[in-house]
């Protein structure tokens, strides 16, 4: 069992940053590959960025390349996303989530990919 806790989110104006950080209980997070997605009001979920469990690869969508950065601290169990210049369509629930299995530099993209989900945090941008 795994257990997964965001914290960071919040209420920002466009062009502020924010850090989300996401907790992992469980003595094998190295072996985890890592991911935050993000849900905005009718709209589906979508993967935002991942990593690998070494932290060797990472991928992220379109939208946020050049903004928003993923990291790890394996010895802290924690995994990060540093969101730089926000904008309004940012604004959504953010998710971590941690995929079993995958070793190697690859970092799951598809949410079906992911076996364990933490309840999220808001993230707010205003214009």
């Amino acid at each position: 069992q795994v257990q997964l806790v965001e914290s960071g989110g919040g209420l920002v104006q466009a062009g502020d940053s924010l850090r989300l950080s996401c907790a992992a209980s469980g003595r094998t997070f190295s072996t985890y590959a890592m991911g935050w997605f993000r849900q905005a009001p009718g709209k589906e979920r979508e993967s935002v960025a991942s990593i690998s469990w070494s932290g060797g690869s990472t991928s992220s969508v379109d939208s946020v390349k050049g903004r928003f950065t993923i990291s790890r601290d394996n010895a802290k169990n924690t995994v990060y996303l540093q969101m730089n210049s926000l904008k309004p369509e940012d604004t959504a629930v953010y998710y971590c989530a941690a995929a079993i299995g995958y070793s190697g530099n690859y970092a799951p993209k598809g949410d079906y990919e992911y076996s364990y989900w933490g309840q999220g945090t808001q993230v707010t941008v205003s214009s």
